[in-house]
């Protein structure tokens, strides 16, 4: 896989977010395979509103952002009630994050974000802009980086270096499961025990470990008045779907 962006075709575009644009999206078409089944993905032709590929085999859409420079901790994305809709509607794409050095234009990250990982929580509603602006009142909104759990940060290349094809396809199957959540509730609350686990940061841990988190769980579901036994039940879901291993009485491990 080469890492670097350049393509002859940016050459007829003057404006910098064109070029990058057309590098970007090329490069993705020449070299990224879909996540879920390892098979070629296709370039929308026509600007679709929601997405800029698609894997004709799966049947699903990713949208592509590219950044300079550092990932860091939020991406800009567009209109704030379109976002939320879409969130509602499970209508969202998959999201490819292109993170590229702004002089040399080499790859430094490359992740996929699949769209069960997105709840409204992760997305930051933006200022209006001013009444000097074109689009007077449009409301944008940020997709924040940081919010995700890093089981939802699937990285092909990191820090310029690939990983394997099976690890990517593992890594997206490994939460495949979260795609069946009836509601967006129901989703939040297993993506908050993710996060925690995260915070945790051992592949083996304890109930007293996650325990830890009840005050940060009650201020986040104060309607929620017994947390420790949400607690252990999003645990056991976690455990049948194949993302912890029961090791001993109170004892758990990440798969």
């Amino acid at each position: 896989m080469n890492l670097n962006l350049y393509s002859p075709l940016s050459e007829a575009y003057s404006s910098k977010s064109q070029k990058i644009r057309v590098l970007s999206e090329s490069w993705v078409n020449k070299y990224i395979y879909c996540p879920c089944c390892g098979g070629d993905i296709n370039e929308y032709e026509n600007n679709k509103p929601v997405a800029d590929f698609y894997c004709a085999s799966c049947q699903v859409d990713y949208e592509l952002k590219s950044k300079k420079n550092t990932m860091g901790k939020k991406i800009v994305d567009g209109a704030y009630s379109t976002m939320i809709e879409r969130l509602k509607s499970d209508s969202n794409p998959n999201f490819f994050f292109l993170n590229y050095d702004k002089n040399s234009f080499d790859v430094t990250n490359f992740i996929v974000i699949p769209k069960h990982f997105f709840i409204p929580e992760i997305i930051e509603k933006r200022k209006p802009l001013s009444q000097k602006a074109r689009r007077s009142g449009w409301v944008g909104c940020n997709i924040l980086l940081d919010t995700i759990p890093d089981s939802g940060k699937i990285f092909y290349i990191k820090n310029g270096k690939n990983n394997s094809k099976d690890k990517v396809l593992n890594d997206w199957n490994r939460t495949k499961f979260l795609q069946d959540s009836r509601t967006l509730k129901s989703k939040g609350w297993l993506l908050d025990i993710i996060r925690c686990l995260d915070e945790i940061g051992k592949q083996s841990f304890s109930l007293r470990d996650i325990y830890q988190f009840e005050n940060h769980l009650k201020l986040k579901h104060p309607e929620n008045n017994n947390i420790l036994a949400k607690i252990r039940q999003q645990l056991q879901i976690l455990r049948d779907r194949g993302y912890l291993k029961f090791q001993s009485r109170g004892q758990y491990k990440i798969r």
